[in-house]
């Protein structure tokens, strides 16, 4: 990829299995890109690997922070010293919306643009053609960027950690979601009616339409105090059967949640 008739010069920190996807993708699409990872592994094939931190960001004009979360706050304080006005640093890391406030607030006396970057599906085996939500001001150069890489993209804001909301309150339905029905099948097979359950989750998800989720959440809050009462005999019914009823339980404490504040404002 060209700009100014030379190539983009990405850095790529982390190289674990979303990292290194995305840079090969990269380095095919035509981008100068120097990876880096203090633990070196997997497959990194194609990928041209800086001999350093320093290595790898210096002069890069945009910069892909793949970290895990945790190291992501050491990560762009290392980087700070070396970035310069006009560089794009994005942050690619699942985090919470105050964690991406604080890189953005970090980044932001080297004069480089921050993005806030929310991989919206698993990048194995979509590397950089994974969707993504951006926010912050340098999502539009960002965005500008990766279309012509064939990422599928949407700019959700302007402020850092807009685009890690969306992502966690849909972790929060999908792991959610996620969660249930493997504790569901784990208690289906202790009871000897796996092969059933799996067919009417199935015949749930395919009969899915637009007027699904309403009914879900009219339906819960209607019949709270009902369903309340049926989770914990659910509960009971793991405990016999000596499956582990996290979500269970936590359904009901939620069912009753919703139970306590329909007698407080009735």
């Amino acid at each position: 990829m060209l700009r100014n008739g030379e190539s983009v010069t990405v850095a790529v920190l982390g190289l674990g299995e979303a990292g290194s996807l995305i840079a090969r993708d990269l380095v095919r699409g035509g981008c100068a890109v120097r990876g880096w990872d203090p633990d070196l592994h997997g497959d990194l094939s194609e990928i041209p690997v800086a001999a350093s931190f320093a290595a790898a960001v210096d002069g890069a004009q945009i910069v892909l922070s793949v970290n895990w979360a945790i190291v992501a706050l050491d990560v762009a304080r290392d980087a700070l010293p070396l970035l310069r006005p006009g560089c794009i640093y994005a942050d690619l890391n699942t985090a919470g919306p105050a964690l991406k406030r604080e890189l953005a607030a970090i980044v932001a006396p080297s004069g480089a643009r921050f993005v806030d970057v929310a991989m919206m599906s698993p990048v194995p085996p979509l590397g950089i053609r994974v969707p993504m939500f951006l926010a912050g001001d340098g999502a539009a150069e960002l965005a500008e960027f990766l279309r012509p890489l064939g990422t599928p993209l949407e700019i959700v804001g302007t402020l850092p950690g807009e685009a890690a909301a969306r992502k966690l309150t849909r972790s929060v339905f999908f792991k959610g979601m996620s969660g249930a029905v493997c504790e569901a099948l784990e208690a289906a097979r202790a009871a000897g009616v796996e092969d059933w359950l799996r067919s009417d989750i199935t015949k749930t998800f395919v009969g899915a339409d637009e007027t699904l989720l309403d009914r879900i959440v009219e339906g819960t809050h209607k019949h709270a105090k009902r369903r309340a009462h049926e989770m914990r005999d659910a509960g009971d019914l793991l405990d016999t059967l000596g499956v582990p009823a996290t979500i269970t339980r936590a359904t009901t404490q939620s069912l009753e949640r919703i139970v306590e504040e329909q007698q407080t404002s009735g």
